[in-house]
């Protein structure tokens, strides 16, 4: 799946630029990496909030149409206003398909509800991350990291090393080895348990 999003090149800079920008209905953006000088750009803040709902968004190469040029890019960074729902700036990275990028992936967790820790001993799901940091080429970059729970029973884990992961795709984690789920005994849960046969 290709997501396009168009952006045009902006000329003027500055804090009160930014601001005539934002009233315009515009946000203020930067492209950079890639060998190639930052590039001060602009994107419809209405196209670019629809689109930033989209999960697949934040974990794809994108298509960045460019004054009718497409430039492939990663999104790197989002600032919102405190309290408003307004995109302030957006920061993208230029991307090719010889070098390996760092990408944030989100988790995306199956079968809770037929996990036996879950179904049969009342157990609950948690999951510490909810996403994970991939190193790869562009063209490897998966929109998500499936996390089954089918097997699981309480009071055990599923940790990064046993993931799934598409060829070409390292989860970064500084050496360790990092639980991403685990199923919670429900406190009295055993204690029930055992006295069910002597009762």
């Amino acid at each position: 799946m290709t997501i396009k999003f168009n952006a045009k090149v902006r000329d003027v800079q500055g804090s009160s630029a930014s601001r005539r920008l934002r009233r315009a209905g515009s946000v203020p953006a930067i492209v950079f990496g890639g060998g190639a000088a930052p590039q001060q750009v602009e994107v419809d803040h209405n196209e670019i909030y629809h689109a930033l709902r989209n999960e697949a968004f934040h974990s794809s190469v994108l298509s960045m149409v460019l004054d009718g040029a497409i430039q492939s890019v990663i999104l790197k960074d989002t600032q919102w206003h405190p309290y408003k729902q307004q995109v302030l700036h957006l920061d993208f990275q230029r991307v090719d398909a010889t070098h390996k990028i760092h990408v944030k992936v989100p988790l995306h967790f199956i079968n809770a509800d037929i996990a036996p820790g879950v179904k049969l001993e009342g157990g609950m799901v948690s999951h510490p991350y909810t996403e994970l940091t991939v190193e790869c080429l562009p063209g490897a970059l998966p929109e998500f990291i499936e996390v089954d729970l089918k097997d699981l029973k309480s009071g055990a884990s599923i940790h990064v090393s046993s993931l799934p992961l598409p060829a070409g795709v390292k989860v970064l984690t500084h050496g360790e080895d990092p639980v991403v789920a685990t199923i919670l005994a429900v406190r009295g849960g055993d204690e029930a348990a055992e006295e069910t046969p002597a009762a």
